[in-house]
């Protein structure tokens, strides 16, 4: 009898009270899943006694920024003679990353300064929808700035008709779609997933930081945003890269060391942005799973998020002479 008892305990009364503990489980999940209905940044909590230090230094950065690329966007506007497609790219990028910024950095210093308010479900999402869009945005307009860089250098003599406002508007329409429809992937995978915690490891609502809140295995959103990553990244990098090269070598053909000069010096500012922006965005998302402490992600994430849209405006407007130009006549003007 007592084998019998043994027996039943071990094959009937055991795997139901599994199957109930199991149940329970799941039921606590789920019910996790609907309790949290907003999340909390950490922030910079590693760098306590030193965040109203950084305010003041994100906050400088930030006002440069918004001037610079607002001064950028307004003088290309204004002066006719920077009415040309790099120009015409140029000020897109600028209106993208003002947008950007804007959609991150003043949360970000809110909450250093102590402010620091949870954000609902649909709230982070929103961010991270407008934050993917217009990242992906970013990098095809610098690869359409490479494409226009390359039809100018590489057949001049054509470049009115290639580079028309039509081809342009295109280019803008096909890097702003991308943005879109790779945003609205990214989000609803993401945000499909059951979240068991609150507190999001960084300053705002990146993908990585918000999918560790997840209760359940994210190993194929993993794959998803890696898979986004190499195709958003890797491509447009690709066909920058293919440009320059087909640029070095005609510009080596050029016979004048004055005319080689010229060339190169209408790519620096350009190839300065992109190797910033590409080298920044490749470490932060071409890993399978970040291999950084806290610490060193969100140093990558103030690089792409506050130094590289502060970049934009500093590269084009002091190793650029057309917009030097433009705003001595636009201050001119001014000033008489």
């Amino acid at each position: 009898m007592g084998h019998i008892s043994d027996f039943y305990l071990y094959f009937c009364i055991e795997p139901r009270i599994h199957k109930e503990s199991n149940t329970i489980h799941e039921l606590m999940k789920k019910e996790n899943h609907t309790v949290v209905s907003e999340f909390v940044f950490q922030g910079f909590s590693s760098f306590h006694e030193h965040q109203l230090t950084l305010f003041l230094v994100f906050l400088a950065l930030y006002i440069l920024t918004l001037a610079g690329n607002v001064i950028i966007v307004t003088i290309i506007g204004l002066d006719r003679s920077l009415h040309t497609p790099m120009y015409f790219f140029l000020s897109m990028l600028s209106a993208s990353e003002t947008v950007y910024t804007l959609i991150i950095i003043p949360r970000m210093l809110f909450d250093l300064i102590g402010l620091n308010k949870p954000i609902s479900l649909a709230g982070c999402a929103t961010q991270m929808f407008f934050f993917i869009t217009l990242a992906i945005n970013n990098c095809f307009l610098l690869t359409a700035m490479g494409y226009d860089r390359f039809v100018a250098i590489c057949n001049p003599l054509r470049y009115s008709v290639i580079m028309n406002k039509s081809m342009c508007i295109q280019l803008v329409r096909g890097a702003c779609g991308t943005g879109l429809i790779v945003a609205m992937i990214q989000v609803s995978a993401v945000f499909r997933l059951p979240f068991c915690a609150t507190e999001v490891a960084h300053f705002f609502c990146d993908i990585r930081p918000v999918m560790k809140l997840s209760c359940i295995d994210t190993t194929v959103n993993e794959i998803l945003t890696l898979i986004i990553s190499v195709l958003v990244i890797l491509i447009p990098m690709g066909l920058v890269f293919i440009s320059y090269i087909l640029i070095i070598s005609t510009i080596l053909r050029i016979a004048s060391a004055e005319g080689r000069k010229k060339a190169f010096a209408t790519c620096a500012s350009h190839i300065t942005v992109v190797i910033v922006h590409y080298g920044c965005a490749s470490i932060a998302y071409l890993k399978p799973k970040s291999e950084n402490t806290k610490d060193e992600d969100q140093l990558i994430s103030v690089t792409y998020t506050v130094i590289t849209p502060l970049l934009n405006p500093v590269v084009y407007t002091l190793r650029n002479k057309e917009v030097k130009d433009a705003l001595c006549r636009a201050f001119g003007r001014k000033l008489s």
